[in-house]
C-alpha cells in the first residue's frame, strides 16, 4: 500500500513546479498546525481568535482549513495574540 510520503516523493519527481507546490503546501500546513494547536491550547474558539485579531471568523476558518493562502500580514495578526512568531531560517 502506498503512503502519503510515497505519493509526495513521486509527485516531487514529476516536475520542479510540482515539487515547489508540494513543499509550499507542507510549509503552510506546518504553520497552520501550530496556529491550531496553540489556539486550542489557549482555549480560544475560532470566533474568539478572530475578534482578538480583528478578522472575520470565516477568514480564520478558511486559513485553518488551508482553503486560502494567507498573506504574511494576516499570519502575523493571527499569530501575535497566540504568542507565536514567524522566523526565516536558512535551509
Amino acid at each position: 500500500m502506498r503512503t502519503w510520503e510515497d505519493y509526495k516523493k513521486e509527485a516531487k519527481g514529476v516536475s520542479n513546479l510540482a515539487k515547489q507546490d508540494i513543499e509550499e503546501m507542507e510549509v503552510l500546513a506546518a504553520i497552520v498546525t501550530e496556529i491550531i494547536n496553540k489556539r486550542n491550547e489557549l482555549g480560544y474558539t475560532q470566533r474568539e481568535l478572530a475578534v482578538i485579531c480583528g478578522l472575520p471568523q470565516s477568514s480564520v476558518a478558511r486559513i485553518e482549513a488551508c482553503v486560502v493562502k494567507p498573506n504574511v500580514e494576516t499570519l502575523i495578526k493571527i499569530m501575535k495574540p497566540l504568542g507565536l512568531t514567524l522566523s526565516v531560517v536558512n535551509v
